[in-house]
């Protein structure tokens, strides 16, 4: 058989499978490409469903990237909707498909099957979590129940019980159409794939716009309550009362089809692939949320629920399909999401899995920086800061990954990182790298620049560097090189001031037996301060992202 003239079925439309297929038609005009989706719509933005909801997207049919039309005008594939694959025969190479209109199933022969089922959300096993007035979000039928609910309920109050992407983004379209608005959260923290500290400051904000944050405290049960409202209990007690309740708690691999077809399913719940996306039966092949993939920077097996890596292991798998020598090269979780003004973007592994991973004795050596920057140049009006949490290697300064949270510009910087961990550069890359600046957007020393120029300062030991979590474990010397009426709003209770402005003509109140811890307000001063103190003869030490990262340290230690 001609190698082009395959019957290629696809299951699962929306980001992984309607790519393949797209992909697939621009590499072969003989192939017969059939796509399968359970529901109505084959390829949709489920990533816009909040604005969706929030009446930013006005109509649901601007959420359609392709209609099944569409695709058979355009592309002549086959997309048959409300068709569900309900099983796989691999060795007679056939599926068989239940209309979900009419009932009816029939049995379709294949050359080539590609599975993108997707991913379920999470619906853990508690009382009352069927009640009305409760919901997921994960489709365009789910986004319309939500509008309907809200309308006939008249609802003017709202429990989102998670705090990820969705829950955030949901809690800021809600509250933009005047809904009260609370989270739920059984983590100590939103953001759970976020270091810790890193999220505090998205907290504060969420407060001061009226949103009320109930964290550590998983939910127990779902009550009726009076007024025809939705009690929410949690495990410590506690109860809250509204007129709707959002589960953005999670998703789960959807496995069931390739569990019962006998393919390899992974430790992490996943369907386990190899470099070109083909499952355990070489004519079989998986795409998008329902498998497991290789983390780009720790080489271990992951779960990354996003649409970028879909779309581009769709596009892949179509090229293996017709033996173009390709080969996936893992993910790194490059994410943005943005909640009333404020921005929250990350690429690469964080501390927490480094933590793990070390835990478990399979050791990754790693060092972190915080930097403080502004978006573009001070002296320009309007200049916003940005937090910047920069991970790499001690060894050689290899970029493991980096989070950013500010207002502007944050999911710039991520990117150029993101690019910068791809290509496996360094510390020392960032330091020199060639980017974009004028007063309105950067600066002659980006953020990215910065952070590159920190760590690289700490790896050639011109400036030793240690962290907030760190300080109560010490009986070092504490400076404070901020200005006295800095040191009086606010402290380490056992450090001593001396404004750097002052340190060159005080050295004799500081001791040359002990090392000096020096702190400021971001870090930029008392890195000046610990270089004047080195260049005298002193053991001093720089903590890393100043009394402002010490502010967001507190509520985790």
């Amino acid at each position: 058989m001609n190698k082009d003239n395959k019957k290629i079925l696809i299951v699962g439309g929306v980001a992984g499978g309607a790519s393949c297929a797209a992909r697939a038609r621009r590499l072969s005009e003989s192939a017969e490409i059939t796509i399968f989706e359970r529901g109505p719509y084959v390829s949709f933005a489920n990533c816009g469903l909040p604005y969706y909801i929030g009446n930013i997207i006005k109509n649901d049919d601007d959420l359609i990237v392709a209609s099944k039309e569409m695709f058979k005008k355009r592309f002549n594939i086959n997309v048959k909707t409300n068709n569900e694959v309900i099983s796989i025969d691999r060795a007679n190479k056939e599926i068989v498909v239940k209309d979900t209109v009419s009932s009816n199933t029939y049995t379709e022969k294949y050359d080539e099957l590609v599975l993108s089922p997707g991913a379920t959300p999470i619906r853990p096993n508690i009382s009352g979590i069927d009640l009305p007035g409760i919901f997921t979000v994960r489709t365009i039928p789910d986004s319309n129940k939500v509008k309907e609910w809200i309308v006939k309920k008249g609802v003017k109050d709202a429990i989102i019980v998670g705090g990820g992407f969705i829950g955030l983004e949901m809690a800021e379209n809600l509250l933009t159409k005047g809904i009260s608005v609370s989270i739920v959260e059984m983590l100590p923290q939103l953001m759970p794939p976020f270091d810790p500290e890193m999220v505090t400051p998205l907290h504060n904000h969420l407060r001061s716009k009226g949103i009320s944050l109930y964290l550590n405290d998983p939910v127990a049960l779902f009550e009726e309550a009076e007024d025809d409202k939705i009690s929410v209990i949690t495990k410590t007690g506690k109860s809250y009362a509204a007129d709707m309740v959002i589960l953005s708690i999670g998703v789960r691999p959807e496995v069931k089809l390739a569990r019962d077809a006998g393919l390899e399913i992974g430790d992490l719940g996943g369907i386990r692939v190899d470099n070109k996306m083909r499952t355990s039966d070489k004519h079989i092949w998986a795409i998008g949320d329902a498998i497991e993939v290789k983390d780009f920077v720790t080489g271990r097996w992951t779960l990354v629920p996003l649409a970028g890596p879909a779309n581009r292991e769709g596009r892949l798998v179509a090229d293996a399909i017709f033996g173009r020598d390709v080969k996936f090269r893992g993910v790194q979780g490059t994410s943005v999401v943005g909640v009333l003004g404020m921005t929250l973007a990350s690429t690469g592994t964080s501390e927490k899995t480094l933590k793990r991973i070390n835990e478990s004795r399979e050791e990754i050596p790693y060092r972190k920086v915080y930097v403080n920057a502004p978006n573009h140049a001070s002296y320009y009006p309007g200049a916003k800061e940005m937090l910047i949490k920069l991970l790499f290697s001690p060894d050689d300064g290899k970029i493991l990954g980096a989070q950013a949270i500010g207002f502007d510009g944050v999911e710039k910087r991520i990117d150029v990182i993101s690019m910068a961990i791809q290509k496996r550069a360094t510390v020392y890359d960032l330091e020199d790298a060639e980017l974009c600046y004028a007063p309105p957007y950067g600066a002659a020393k980006d953020a990215v620049n910065l952070a590159g120029m920190v760590a690289a300062n700490m790896l050639r030991g011109d400036s030793p560097t240690v962290h907030w979590d760190e300080v109560s474990k010490t009986d070092a010397f504490i400076l404070d090189a901020r200005t006295k009426r800095e040191f009086e709003a606010g402290h380490i209770n056992r450090a001593i001031n001396i404004p750097l402005d002052e340190l060159r003509g005080r050295l004799d109140e500081l001791p040359k037996d002990k090392e000096i811890w020096v702190y400021c307000k971001a870090g930029k001063r008392s890195y000046f301060a610990t270089r004047i103190l080195r260049a005298n003869g002193y053991d001093a030490i720089n903590i890393s992202g100043g009394y402002d990262m010490y502010k967001n340290f507190e509520p985790f230690i």
